[in-house]
This record gives C-alpha cells, structure tokens and sequence, in this order.
C-alpha cells in the first residue's frame, strides 16, 4: 500500500533571493538555509540564490561593537535589502540580531539549534589558563564570565571573523580566546579548542541558532519557510530574547544563559554579571514553551535582585 506524501511547492518561477552577509560562517549558514529550504520544497539548489553584502559590523574591527552602533552594525544592510526587495529574505546568526526588531519584519524560522557551548582556545581550561593571563574577547558576557572566574586575568579587545581571530592569537596578541562550538562546526573546523560546560559557562542568548527573516507582508514566504522551522529552537530563542527584552539589554550588558526543553515546557536560567566581574546574580524559571511573559518575569527577578553594580548595565525595571 502506498503511503500518501505531502505535495511539494513548485519551484519558483525566478530564483528566490537569500540575503547574507559576506563573512565565511554566514556564507556556510546561507548554505545551509538554501539546501534544507530546496530539499523541503524538492527545488534544485538553483531556484534560491545566495546575495552577499557587507555589514558594517564586518568593516570596523579594531573597536568593540557597543561603541560603534550595537547589533545593528550585523542587520541594517540585509534589513534595508528586504525593504527594497534587493532581498526575498535574510539569514543571520540570531545572537547577533537586535532584540527589538522593525514592525515590517518578522523572524519566520529558525534552524534545528546547533551546539551551544563556548570553545576555549590556548588552554584547556578555565583553570589551566596561566595565572596574568591575557584573554581575548570583546563579548562583555565572555569577558565578565571570565574576569568572575578568574580576576588574575586581563582582558583584551579582540574582534573579527573566526579566522581573524585565530591569527591575533597566533600572533600572542592574547593568550586565550573564545569562541562559539557553533561556528566552529558549520566551518568544519572541529577539532579547535576545548568545548566549554554549558551548565557551567553559560552561553549567549540566542547562541548556536540561525533565523531566517522576511518582510512580514510577505505570507507567501512565511508558509514557504515554515517547513524549515525547528519549532522547539524557535521557543527557545524567542524565550531567551523575551528575557532580553526585559531586561533591557545592550552590547554593554553581560548576561548569560541555558534554556533546557522538557515536554512542552522550557527551564530558562540566566546569570547577570557587572562587567568588571566582581558582582553576579543568578535566576532560573520554567515554563510552557508558549508563555511569553514567564521571561520578562525571570528578568524582573533577576534585576530586583541585583546589586547596583549590576542594574546599572540594564534599562528594564
């Protein structure tokens, strides 16, 4: 007995535009999209075609992010792309997006969420890294982690592509350095570093997940990315940046967080820090995966609880 399947879509009649930026791991995330988005629908790879721009957070590399625009640096040439329709839709690394998004645009799937942990480079653990140390980093998450568990060390700003950063610390720019699991695998590059204990290090928000992003006018596109949404990724990070949201987070902000899934519900902790290291507080709440106001209460306890050296970084109350 033949088992009935869903019908595929048609191929477009012209290529469907990917927006990407031009860097190595955003070109290897566009990839990715393009390929499970064709094997969904059953197109040729030819019916998406991948468009690379700049982003200005890619042309400005020897200051940190929070003192030249913020997040935004990542998405305002894919986001002014979509508006044009340059663009059908844009991929992004979802930690890197803004949390408070233009009303036109709306994130219509997230991809299956890969590794989440932090990848220590030049030691092999926290523990072992020589005492004066130099870290290299310019996440204030990272940094603060870091000075928290380690206030022998120092740290210094390091930003660029996972290659750049490589060679700043070949060149014993820093000593150390951190970077994403996630990354490293979609570059096929493995076997780098020593993976961190994500219930010990707690990641970024968002960290490991990539979103796809299209005007939200465009249904057509919605129902057509649909089929590429990983619905468990996608509560999780619209849970994690609901925390965000709350909390009022900036680039100058450290927080960090894990958000477990069990059933339909979701177990969200999250650990604020001053920058500095020296102050942390920590909270943690579960959830059915449907509850967009369980996070902003998690953010509300977690800044009522926090020292002053804390609550200072965030705007939310």
């Amino acid at each position: 007995m033949n088992t009935p399947t869903t019908p595929l879509s048609p191929s477009p009649a012209t290529p469907l535009k990917l927006g990407t930026r031009r860097s190595p791991l955003a070109l290897a995330q566009a990839e990715e999209t393009r390929a499970r988005l064709s094997t969904a629908h059953g197109w040729d790879l030819a019916a998406i075609e991948i468009v690379s721009v700049i982003a200005s957070g890619d042309k400005v590399l020897d200051r940190p992010l929070a003192e030249i625009g913020g997040k935004a640096l990542w998405t305002k040439e894919l986001d002014a792309a979509l508006a044009d329709g340059t663009v059908d839709f844009a991929v992004h690394s979802m930690k890197d997006v803004e949390t408070e998004r233009p009303a036109t645009l709306v994130i219509a799937a997230v991809l299956p969420r890969e590794d989440v942990r932090d990848v220590l480079v030049g030691a092999d653990s926290v523990a072992t890294i020589p005492a004066g140390a130099r870290v290299g980093t310019s996440a204030p998450r990272r940094a603060a982690q870091m000075l928290h568990a380690r206030p022998d060390l120092s740290v210094v700003g390091f930003r660029g592509n996972v290659a750049t950063r490589l060679a700043k610390l070949e060149s014993r720019e820093a000593d150390v350095t951190l970077l994403a699991a996630a990354g490293l695998n979609r570059l096929g590059q493995f076997s780098i570093g020593s993976p961190l204990a994500s219930d010990t290090w707690l990641p970024a928000p968002a960290q490991g997940a990539i979103g796809i992003e299209c005007l939200a006018a465009r249904t057509d596109l919605c129902a057509l990315l649909d089929a590429i949404n990983d619905k468990p990724s996608h509560a999780a990070i619209m849970a994690e940046r609901g925390l965000l949201r709350g909390l009022g987070g900036t680039c100058h902000s450290p927080i960090a967080l894990l958000t477990t899934a069990e059933g339909d519900s979701l177990t969200l902790r999250a650990a604020l820090f001053s920058p500095d290291g020296a102050e942390r507080i920590e909270a943690s709440a579960t959830f059915a995966k449907d509850d967009a106001a369980a996070p902003v209460a998690l953010a509300r306890t977690l800044l009522g609880a926090a020292p002053e050296a804390i609550r200072r970084h965030f705007t939310g109350s």
